[in-house]
């Protein structure tokens, strides 16, 4: 695995990302790779293969019409 040095970040950003972390239950380094992995865009075969796994895991199950339990809701 690669390492990344990001040098000359404010202290106040420092503070708030420890924050961030101690409320997210994490390490800061653990906070700072999250941000990273949320924040940037999957490639267009990444996002097919992440859509395929999903679907992998629905493969099979059933599903019960929820429109009879709105047309109920909806007359009370």
């Amino acid at each position: 695995m690669t390492d990344l040095l990001i040098r000359d970040l404010g202290a106040e950003l420092i503070e708030r990302l420890k924050l961030r972390a101690k409320n997210h239950g994490r390490s800061l380094q653990a906070e700072v790779k999250a941000i990273l992995q949320n924040n940037v865009p999957l490639s267009m075969a990444e996002a097919r293969a992440q859509v395929e796994r999903i679907r992998a895991e629905f493969t099979g199950k059933k599903f019960s019409d929820s429109a009879e339990l709105i047309r109920e809701d909806r007359e009370r």
